[in-house]
């Protein structure tokens, strides 16, 4: 073996440790300037500044002991360096989270020397093979969070209403349209006596399966509510006393029950904490029916503000959920109130309420939209002519 070659062996033996030991000053001091590296990983990029950005991401993921040269061959100008060291993962690499275990990571670099500095690099090791378990555990994580999706869309779809009820003069359409990560939006109709329609459209608090089982459970309650009460305050005051000792921590419900008379076109209603409904008078003015209440399960001997007004012929009541007035447009303005109602005052009759909202929302957030939250609508319209 040549002196030269010696030299160039010292050179890769020094390049290899201060890769193990973290050694950044070192590694810049011997790689040269037009430094490539040839082997990559995703993400990685071969100048000797995107090598230098890759190591300390190595040495942020990893914890480094018992680095060992296992093995040195040389010719000429190039070096062949096997080594190995235990690697404990402890943060994030290449998207993957921490597992926490210790493994053997060993490697073969192949350098190529040029004036004493190192002008390429080839590596191949076991680096996959290290971060094996951090990738079954994501893939196991993926495999339930995915399970736990179907499950939650399950529950909600099963919790809402099959059928939309028909009422003579009367038009009832409602739209549904869940995230990903489903919400616990839901809305129900129920039938109750004396031709009388009660009409909920409420919202619990979270995501996933808790927000899907407290609204299957609220909508559950509703329904048992409305076979012995007619009255929509009463009707919230007694699901919240049901479901303040059982909802977890941190979860509740936001509530708007009205009941309908189709004879009379009166709309009784209450709310408990839920977004405030448009009515679209004939005169094109959009009024919010207030009413005052605590959202449900939140606290105890709740009392629910009840009031009363007449749909005339023509108008329109909306009833929705966060989704909509929650959702952004690229740049990060929010959809918002006073948007939806001006909507709701502009909207012509000829057109339908809900299709004309979601047109103006599509566009809003344009294409790339990713929704954030279920988006519920349920428009209630008076006929302005009765067959």
């Amino acid at each position: 073996m040549s002196s030269e070659e010696d030299k160039n062996k010292a050179v890769a033996c020094r390049f290899v440790g201060a890769f193990a030991n973290g050694d950044l000053d070192t590694l810049e001091e011997l790689m040269a300037p037009a430094f490539i590296d040839r082997s990559l990983l995703p993400g990685q990029g071969s100048s000797r500044e995107e090598y230098k950005r890759s190591a300390t991401e190595f040495y942020a993921a990893f914890s480094i002991a018992d680095f060992t040269i296992e093995d040195q061959i040389v010719q000429s100008n190039k070096v062949v360096t096997k080594f190995s060291m235990n690697c404990t993962h402890r943060g994030t690499f290449l998207g993957a989270t921490p597992s926490g275990e210790i493994a053997t990571y060993s490697s073969v670099r192949i350098h190529r020397i040029v004036g004493g500095r190192i002008a390429e690099e080839w590596s191949e090791g076991n680096l996959l093979g290290v971060m094996l378990p951090s990738f079954e555990r994501e893939i196991r994580e993926r495999e339930r969070a995915e399970q736990e999706l179907l499950v939650a869309q399950r529950i909600q779809q099963a919790s809402l209403p099959k059928e939309v009820p028909e009422l003579e003069a009367w038009q009832i359409v409602p739209y549904y349209q869940p995230a990903r990560e489903v919400g616990g939006d839901f809305y129900d109709f129920h039938r109750l006596s004396g031709g009388r329609l009660g009409l909920v459209v409420g919202d619990a608090t979270g995501k996933g399966v808790p927000a899907a089982l407290v609204m299957s459970t609220t909508c559950g309650m509703l329904r048992l509510a409305a076979q012995d009460l007619s009255s929509p305050g009463e009707m919230l005051q007694r699901v919240n006393e049901a479901l303040f000792p059982n909802i977890p921590p941190n979860m509740f419900v936001t509530c708007f029950y009205g009941v309908l008379d189709p004879e009379s076109g009166t709309f009784t209603y209450a709310n408990a904490g839920h977004d405030l409904p448009y009515v679209r008078h004939a005169d094109g003015d959009a009024e919010e029916l207030r009413a005052r209440g605590m959202p449900l399960g939140l606290m105890p001997s709740m009392n629910y503000e009840q009031k009363e007004m007449v749909l005339q012929a023509g108008e329109a009541a909306l009833f929705y959920s966060d989704g909509l007035v929650e959702a952004h447009a690229p740049k990060g303005e929010m959809f918002g109130f006073p948007r939806l109602r001006a909507l709701v005052a502009e909207h012509g009759d000829e057109r339908s309420l809900g299709d004309f909202l979601l047109k103006e929302l599509y566009s809003f957030v344009g294409e790339s939209w990713e929704q954030e939250d279920d988006i519920t609508l349920v428009m209630l319209r008076r006929s302005a002519v009765r067959s």
